[in-house]
């Protein structure tokens, strides 16, 4: 991930996580804090994707995140 967008807007980002990958809970984004590691494990092991799914999620929310800034 864009380490310096994420971690740096993390709080903010939350809700967006969340609306993206409802599954996810409170908890996963308190302890993910910006990390594109322990994000995609949470999405393989909350929708049962592989790792390669899950990788193409993020860079996907990631693209989002781009257009917007």
């Amino acid at each position: 991930m864009q380490q310096d967008i994420i971690a740096g807007n993390w709080k903010q980002l939350e809700g967006r996580i969340r609306a993206q990958w409802s599954n996810l809970t409170d908890e996963d984004c308190k302890v993910a804090k910006g990390s594109e590691e322990y994000l995609t494990h949470k999405l393989q092991e909350r929708y049962g994707w592989d790792r390669d799914r899950a990788e193409s999620e993020v860079r996907q929310f990631e693209r989002m995140l781009d257009m917007k800034h």
